[in-house]
This record gives C-alpha cells, sequence and structure tokens, in this order.
C-alpha cells in the first residue's frame, strides 16, 4: 500500500490535470453540439473512451518502460498488428464518408491508424536511440523511412491525406531532433517535392485536389470551400467572450460541419470566444512543456526520443487542426487531440501518456 502511495506522488500531476481539463473542454463542446442535433450517443461514448483511457495511463504508469525499451521484437509484434489492421481497412472496413477508415463493432468504431502512430514513436525512438551517433549514415534514413512509408501508402489509398502527413512529419521530426546532416535533409525535401508532383498527378483524388485548390482561391463557397467558410464566420461570431454555452448560431442551426471531430475548434471559438481558446491554448502548451520536461529528467536516449515524438505528434495536428479551422491549411480530416471526439485517437494518447508516466516514476 505504501509503493502505490508513493508511486501515485510521483506521478507529474500537473501534466494529468491539463490532459483533464483539454477532455473536460472537448465533453462540453460534444455535449453543446449533441444538444443541436438531439443525439447524445457520441457524448456518451466520449465519456467511455475517457474512463477506459485513463485507466490505461494510470496501469502503464506501474509498468517500467525500461521492459518496452529492452524489447524490440514486442515493439515490432504491434507494428505488424497495426500494419495488417491498417491493411484490412481496405478489405474489411465499411465506406463511411467516401472513405474506409474505420473498423465498425456495433456503435463502436476502431481506428488502427491512431495506435499506429504511438507504436510508431516507439519504434522509432527504439531505432534512433541506438544509431544517434550514426546518423551520418544514409542507410538509417532510408530503413527508418521504410517503417513509416509502408503502412502510410495503405493510409493514402483509404483515403487518407491526413494522416499520411502527420506520420511523415513525425518521421521528419524524430530525424531532425536526432541529429540528421542538412544534406540528408534537403534530400528529403527534394524528394516530398517529388512524391508531391506525383501524387498530384496520379494518385490524389479528385475532391482533395479541389480541397487544395479552394484553399487558394475559393472557387465553390455552397460545395467544397463551405466547410471552411463556415468555420471561419463560426470563429469571427465568437467575438473576445463568445456567444455562450450551446449558443454558437453556426453549430445550433448545423451551419458548422463536424463540430465535434474536425471543426470542434471553431465551435469552441464561437460558444467561448478569444478567452477560450486562449485558454485552450494555453493548457497544450502546458502539456507540451510537461511531456518535454519528462524527456529532460530521463538520461535515457529511448525515453526524450519518445517524449519528443510524441510532441512532435501532438504540435503536427494541433497545428494542422487550428490552420484547417482558420483557413491556413487546406481541409485533410485532423481532430484536436484529446479535444476532438473520437476514442481510438483519445485512448492512444492515454496509451503514450501512460509510458509518459512510467518513465517519470522509474527514471
Amino acid at each position: 500500500m505504501r509503493e502505490i502511495i508513493l508511486h501515485f506522488k510521483k506521478l507529474d500531476w500537473v501534466l494529468i490535470l491539463v490532459v483533464l481539463l483539454l477532455v473536460g473542454i472537448g465533453l462540453v463542446s460534444i455535449y453543446s453540439s449533441s444538444l443541436a442535433r438531439g443525439n447524445f450517443l457520441n457524448f456518451k461514448k466520449q465519456i467511455v473512451f475517457f474512463l477506459f483511457g485513463f485507466f490505461l495511463m494510470i496501469l502503464l504508469s506501474f509498468i517500467d518502460w525500461r521492459g518496452i525499451k529492452e524489447e524490440p521484437y514486442l515493439i515490432l509484434f504491434f507494428y505488424f498488428v497495426c500494419f495488417f489492421g491498417i491493411l484490412g481497412l481496405l478489405f474489411l472496413a465499411p465506406k463511411i464518408r467516401g472513405t474506409q477508415h474505420w473498423y465498425k463493432i456495433g456503435f463502436f468504431t476502431i481506428d488502427p491508424i491512431e495506435f499506429l502512430k504511438i507504436v510508431l514513436v516507439l519504434l522509432l525512438a527504439k531505432y534512433f536511440s541506438k544509431r544517434h551517433i550514426e546518423m551520418y549514415k544514409l542507410s538509417h534514413i532510408i530503413l527508418s523511412g521504410i517503417y513509416v512509408f509502408l503502412p502510410s501508402i495503405f493510409i493514402f489509398l483509404q483515403p487518407d491525406l491526413g494522416s499520411t502527413l502527420v506520420l511523415i512529419s513525425l518521421w521528419i521530426g524524430i530525424l531532425i531532433i536526432s541529429g540528421i546532416k542538412l544534406r540528408h535533409f534537403l534530400l528529403l525535401c527534394l524528394f516530398a517535392i517529388f512524391i508531391f508532383i506525383l501524387s498530384w498527378q496520379f494518385f490524389l483524388k479528385e475532391y482533395q485536389k479541389a480541397r487544395i485548390i479552394s484553399f487558394f482561391v475559393p472557387i465553390d463557397p455552397l460545395g467544397v470551400s463551405w466547410s471552411q467558410i463556415q468555420a471561419k464566420i463560426a470563429i469571427g461570431n465568437g467575438g473576445i467572450f463568445g456567444q455562450g454555452f450551446a449558443k454558437g448560431s453556426q453549430t445550433k442551426y448545423r451551419f458548422l460541419p463536424e463540430p465535434q471531430t474536425d471543426f470542434i475548434f471553431a465551435a469552441i471559438a464561437e460558444e467561448f470566444g478569444f478567452l477560450g481558446i486562449t485558454l485552450l491554448l494555453f493548457l497544450f502548451f502546458i502539456l507540451i512543456w510537461r511531456i518535454q520536461r519528462i524527456a529532460f529528467l530521463t538520461q535515457s536516449n529511448f525515453a526524450r526520443l519518445f517524449a519528443g515524438g510524441f510532441n512532435i505528434l501532438l504540435v503536427s495536428q494541433l497545428f494542422i487542426n487550428i490552420g484547417m479551422n482558420l483557413g491556413l491549411l487546406p481541409i485533410i480530416g485532423i481532430g484536436l487531440p484529446f479535444v476532438s471526439y473520437g476514442g481510438s485517437a483519445l485512448i492512444s494518447n492515454f496509451i503514450a501518456l501512460g509510458i509518459l508516466e512510467s518513465i517519470k516514476v522509474h527514471c
């Protein structure tokens, strides 16, 4: 009993409190949009996801993270489970809103991509923690890229451009903090330009091209540009103090599409204004800082790379989601971490937090 009490004292409670506040803000916004639709199923499911994810986080904090570090085959096992789970989406998943993105089981859906993100952070942290002094070798960059690009190809075919970009951002981010050479980085940039041109010519769907074009030129205000225009209106409606809980006109009258997922930032801005968004961003700042603080407390390169990699995931998704809502980036379907509705994303993020708490306790 004394050891359990000591364990809980060692947890980063500031980190946990911040995450609870972020989830709470998300639940309030999801409840508000549920009121407008008269359907509270997503709200109830999000509570279940939160409770299960929180339980996993506490459970994982008791498991010594060094056991994961010393078992590379366990990490590879999880990687291939996620990989084949993603491959199976193309054959077994129902088509929902034009994409084969989730396995549907009763009222619930499972997105293996969200779990792959965390597994890739583990895998890349393990890979580069052993080879950080050999980053001058191009072979290490290529091999690590294969781990990322193999599942990315099938994710892109779903089609899911947003998650593909997040995984590539994760890989490039970890390469940078691992000490990639400048000439290798420039080669990657040229390769990325080549892939984009090739994708535009042969692989991107017409609606994906239209979304990218509409980002630069609003070609269809009542069609492909509708979502982003309504998001901007919602944010503008919020002003300084917001219109109040459940009083956002864009959400209430269903002008704002996907207010529980892609455009939850706009929904929060409309109801709680600039002050609400400032609080939200401040909480994300503290979250990122506390995660990085855990990295500074440990002497392990693996732990540092894992914390840094998870921060890259959070920052890239935060940047993309807010950019989409503000009209600074095309709409590519990325939710707001810990805030947007989505069980797989919420649970996988809590798993990552559990590992981080284990690092904090056992470092």
